[in-house]
């Protein structure tokens, strides 16, 4: 355990970061799951992971271009379906 009062704080702030971005990184698995195991043409599920995805890459839990990574997989999915 560190003894500097700062690292202490660093290492309670990056404990918190982990949790959040833990809790994300789940939300996104399963809006994505939803997604892909949706009924019909699954556009709306196709939205809510979409914008579920930029959520994180703005916050920071991913990289700006794995958000669209997984946005375009998806979409292929959807469009597969669709037709």
């Amino acid at each position: 355990m560190a003894n500097i009062k700062s690292q202490i704080k660093r290492n309670k702030t990056n404990e918190r970061r982990r949790e959040r971005n833990k809790a994300v990184r789940s939300a996104l698995k399963t809006s994505e799951k939803k997604m892909r195991t949706a009924e019909g043409d699954g556009s709306e599920e196709l939205r809510e992971a979409s914008r579920a995805l930029d959520k994180a890459a703005s916050a920071g839990v991913l990289h700006k271009r794995t958000a669209a990574r997984h946005k375009s997989r998806l979409a292929r999915v959807a469009n597969a379906s669709s037709s």
